[in-house]
């Protein structure tokens, strides 16, 4: 079921009648339920839809946990998370960085994974998971659907797969997506490979699964879909499409994104660059401006270690690269886009990738970017020059030819 669509700006009282109508017809009485939702990093009214939740759900019960969907994020303090989710709802982390908050669902094997990934990956994967899943009987996932780097775009199983999951399945997913490259990959509708794999990762997970999905735009709420996670996720996906893609009709020589605070590091406001990548001429520029970014990514320093490059250049020294992070791997695929590497003349770049943060000079230019002094830059000049698109808010809307 869906309502909404684009062009749409859904009320509250449309929202809240869809979430109590879908939710009545779920065999939810006398159960336990997960509620499974986005951290900071994605716009979501949470503080509406869990309102709406916890109304349609009062008194069938025996238990309603909050959990958020961090991945690897760094966790949201108790205030944050207040602000996030709303007063009133006690929620907590996924403790990623915590053992004892996974068990083990099942495997995958090296021949599924060979079928699920076309061949790209031939090993087999672990699935582990946050045990709060599996300790109740239901899980409900609540979250907006955006383009997406590695998995074409995000939302539904996603936010059981990475967002709740161990690091191994991150790893093979994340590189698989590294594989085909964010530019191919993103905003791609339909199954993609590593949908595929996060599919049958979710089939592991035992108990009854449901997903609230949304598309989010800045005016408020288009379109919800609810359902089983992978049609409310399709559903949703169409308005997405939609809504979260915009089209030029040439190339740019220059992109300014501008950067919002949500986005606390490099690691995730990269969004700025992949974003934009699609629409840059071969020799252009991509400058991400974020003054309030101060550091690569406390969560994965490996980053900083092996700089940021493209795809071509892993794979092309793997014997040397197989034993980094995967995930961290992919991340520097993401932000230093398309790319051919050679072992006598070395690497080849695209685009020039340039950050005006607060990210020291010496520190930039080692993991391989150009440096720009924030200060030096003034995004409404910028905006008068014809081979320059400034971008706003930029890291959920994609660009495209």
């Amino acid at each position: 079921m869906r309502i909404g669509g684009p062009g749409v700006v859904l009320e509250d009282e449309q929202i809240q009648r869809f979430v109590h109508d879908q939710l009545a017809g779920v065999p939810l009485d006398g159960r336990s339920v997960c509620v499974i939702v986005p951290d900071g990093t994605r716009s979501c009214p949470l503080p509406l839809l869990l309102s709406a939740v916890r109304a349609a759900l009062d008194g069938r019960l025996t238990r309603l946990t909050v959990l958020v969907a961090l991945g690897t994020h760094a966790p949201m303090d108790a205030p944050a998370l207040v602000e996030h989710v709303g007063p009133g709802i006690a929620a907590r982390n996924h403790e990623w960085w915590d053992p004892d908050t996974f068990v083990s669902v099942g495997h995958i094997g090296a021949e599924r994974l060979a079928e699920l990934s076309r061949g790209m990956l031939d090993h087999g994967v672990e699935v582990r998971i946050n045990r709060a899943v599996v300790e109740h009987d239901v899980t409900l996932i609540v979250g907006p659907v955006f383009p997406h780097e590695v998995v074409g775009f995000s939302g539904g199983n996603k936010y059981l797969f990475p967002g709740v999951s161990g690091q191994e399945l991150i790893d093979v997913s994340h590189w698989l997506g590294a594989l085909i490259t964010s530019a191919e990959i993103i905003g791609t509708r339909g199954t993609t490979p590593v949908r595929a794999l996060i599919d049958e990762a979710a089939s592991l997970v035992p108990g009854d699964r449901y997903a609230l999905c949304l598309v989010v735009g800045s005016a408020g709420l288009h379109a919800a879909a609810f359902g089983e996670p992978r049609s409310a996720w399709a559903a949703a996906t169409e308005v997405a499409a939609e809504t979260h893609v915009r089209y030029l009709d040439g190339p740019v020589r220059r992109v300014l994104s501008l950067i919002p605070r949500k986005y606390e590091d490099m690691w995730t406001g990269a969004k700025g660059f992949y974003k934009v990548e699609p629409i840059v001429a071969d020799g252009g520029q991509v400058v991400i401006y974020a003054p309030h970014i101060r550091e690569v990514s406390a969560m994965h320093p490996h980053i900083v270690e092996i700089g940021y490059h493209c795809r071509d250049y892993f794979v092309g020294q793997w014997d040397r690269f197989k034993a980094t992070p995967w995930g961290d791997l992919a991340h520097s695929t993401h932000l230093r886009g398309a790319g051919t590497y050679d072992p006598v003349d070395g690497e080849s770049l695209r685009v020039t990738v340039t950050l005006a943060t607060g990210i020291p000079e010496d520190v930039v230019r080692a993991i391989n970017l150009d440096y720009l002094d924030p200060a030096a830059v003034d995004p409404d000049a910028w905006a008068d020059d014809p081979d320059t698109l400034v971008v706003p808010q930029a890291g959920e809307v994609l660009y495209r030819l």
